[in-house]
């Protein structure tokens, strides 16, 4: 008799399995989140969400699941432990969780101090005849010049001056052919007819003779 009352009890301490299902999204913009984990703790097992969002997952009545993701808050849905149904199913929003890691630096050796001494250590090869030197070669250097294709800033730049260039010409700031040659220039001419009016040049021949 004892045997046979023990065996109903512990049918109805039994939790009842549920499916859990759902969608996990972006709490802005309700697009679903690839890859995001749907972890049960108590169980260790879960699953992850597909390309849209969306997992299924068997679970126990009164489980509490978390969903996290690289990213986000995480979040806990808890399954209640009376729920009678064979399917639960939700719309889980995630929170951007904005975290600032701290600065890690790296090192080659095992300490500042040992990186120290080894730098000042450090023997440099000689200029003569060492490979920085044949890189400053002005062959060299000439060669890569010519042969380097141009930019696109470079173009841009180039284009720029140019048309700085024409402006200052047109404005009479900069030389251009016709401040170049004096046959061209009208301020030269008009210094030239002053200097006839003036009698510049016969001034000249007198003091001569």
């Amino acid at each position: 008799m004892l045997l046979g009352l023990g065996a109903p009890a512990k049918a109805q301490g039994q939790r009842a399995v549920v499916q859990f299902t759902g969608i996990v999204a972006t709490g802005d913009s309700l697009l679903g989140v690839p890859g995001a984990s749907i972890f049960v703790p108590k169980a260790g097992r879960g699953t992850a969400t597909n390309e849209y969002g969306y997992f299924s997952l068997p679970v126990l009545a009164g489980d509490s699941i978390i969903i996290r993701s690289l990213g986000y808050r995480n979040q806990t849905v808890v399954i209640p432990a009376n729920y009678t149904r064979q399917s639960y199913s939700v719309i889980v929003q995630l929170k951007e969780d904005a975290t600032i890691l701290p600065e890690v630096r790296i090192f080659p050796y095992a300490t500042e101090k040992e990186f120290k001494e080894a730098f000042l250590a450090l023997r440099l090869p000689k200029e003569r005849g060492s490979r920085a030197a044949d890189n400053l070669n002005p062959e060299i250097m000439q060669r890569i010049f010519n042969n380097a294709p141009v930019t696109s800033m470079g173009n841009y730049r180039q284009t720029m001056q140019l048309q700085q260039n024409d402006y200052n010409r047109r404005m009479g700031t900069a030389p251009s052919q016709y401040t170049s040659n004096p046959l061209l220039n009208p301020f030269s001419w008009l210094q030239l007819i002053n200097q006839v009016k003036n009698g510049d040049f016969k001034k000249k021949d007198n003091s001569d003779d």
